[in-house]
């Protein structure tokens, strides 16, 4: 493989040793010329010893690692990767009848990072989080059509806000493999539609699957209260559940057309629910106290630590605001899907608005991200979505 290479400063070699899968410009001491963003690289030692081979691109992570071993990536390559991707979900249980919805790749948690690729019935929709698979993207869509048999017949390319500002001019979310097809796809027996050309993410928060299914146990016959609720996805689950009542809150219009189309997908006609478009902390100051299951899943307050402290105090006010309104004997689901806030500090969080409010609140589940949100070990960056079910007195 004629890749050029990277050469670390002294010591800098450690986190490679343990598998991790970044190199910061920081531990550079030098690369030969020529090298372009989006390049695959061989990473060598102060002594020129082969440590890894990866994509390079300017930043702050300056090489995302693909191999520990000195291998081409090539067709093969990504054939291998995806092929493996997906042995472990159907080991999951993840494609069923009942259940077209999954994440096949998550970045560094399958050995592959800066890719990100959904499935919604027949259509993948894949990400690039990085330049190198960015330009690999034609290839990677290819192997993925491949390796899944016949069940992905459309491949979307959907990366223009999550590459750097001057690739992502360069970029065109559109259909790589294949067309539209429909929008339609089934998690847990329960449809809905996936704005995959303009919504956020790939389209649909996969990663609230499994908590989506636990709040369904806990909605019979409870008034839900579901904020930041996207396309709806704990609606429709509180719905089959036996929710008497469920209100869906966002502040933007079209996740509110989206809630309300998927509440006919599934409970057509039915009067139970009630979508509202507006903003959350304006909507939970004009709420009573009416609910007895609240969700609250909002966007990331942190993406990067420069914004920690405010993010805290965000999830702070938030759940105050839960806990004051909340009925006796109520349930609250609360997340925090900022990467940088880490367990301890979203508990500590929650913990200082509980005891704002003077409630009696117990933890009843603590939650994370899905099995098809692998983490991968010597990665712990990779743990993102953290959550508490609680029961306040």
């Amino acid at each position: 493989m004629d890749y050029k290479n990277i050469y670390l400063k002294k010591g800098k070699d450690e986190s490679l040793k343990r598998f991790h899968p970044w190199v910061f410009s920081g531990a550079i001491a030098h690369m030969d010329e020529g090298i372009n963003e989006g390049d695959v690289v061989k990473l060598l030692d102060c002594q020129g010893t082969f440590m890894a081979v990866g994509h390079f691109q300017f930043g702050t992570i300056m090489v995302r690692v693909l191999s520990f071993e000195d291998i081409a990536i090539d067709e093969s390559f990504w054939e291998e990767r995806l092929r493996q991707a997906y042995e472990s979900r159907k080991a999951m249980g993840l494609e069923r009848e009942d259940n077209n919805t999954f994440r096949l790749v998550h970045g560094e948690g399958d050995f592959l990072p800066g890719l990100i690729v959904d499935c919604y019935g027949n259509t993948a929709v894949m990400q690039a989080h990085s330049v190198g698979i960015h330009c690999d993207r034609m290839t990677i869509a290819e192997q993925l059509v491949k390796v899944m048999g016949g069940t992905i017949r459309n491949v979307y390319y959907k990366s223009e806000t999550t590459l750097p500002a001057k690739m992502a001019m360069q970029s065109e979310n559109q259909f790589l493999i294949g067309g539209s097809g429909t929008d339609v796809a089934m998690e847990n027996g329960l449809q809905f539609h996936v704005d995959w050309l303009k919504g956020q993410k790939t389209g649909f928060f996969v990663d609230q699957r499994d908590n989506r299914s636990l709040l369904e146990r806990y909605a019979k016959d409870r008034v839900v209260l579901n904020m930041f609720c996207y396309t709806g996805g704990f609606s429709f689950y509180a719905m089959r559940g036996g929710a008497r009542c469920v209100h869906s809150v966002d502040s933007s219009a079209k996740a509110i057309e989206l809630t309300n189309a998927n509440i006919q997908l599934n409970f057509p006609e039915d009067s139970r629910h009630e979508a509202f478009c507006e903003d959350a902390f304006k909507f939970l100051a004009q709420a009573g106290d009416t609910y007895d299951l609240i969700i609250l899943d909002p966007p990331a307050f942190a993406k990067h630590r420069g914004a920690l402290h405010n993010a805290l105090k965000g999830y702070t006010r938030l759940n105050a605001r839960a806990f004051e309104m909340i009925k006796p004997g109520g349930i609250l689901f609360t997340f925090s899907c900022s990467q940088v806030v880490s367990k301890d500090q979203f508990r500590m969080a929650v913990f200082t608005a509980a005891a704002q409010s003077g409630r009696r609140v117990r933890i009843l589940h603590q939650l994370h991200q899905p099995s098809d949100h692998p983490i991968n070990i010597y990665h712990p960056e990779g743990e993102y979505l953290k959550g508490l079910v609680l029961y306040v007195e």
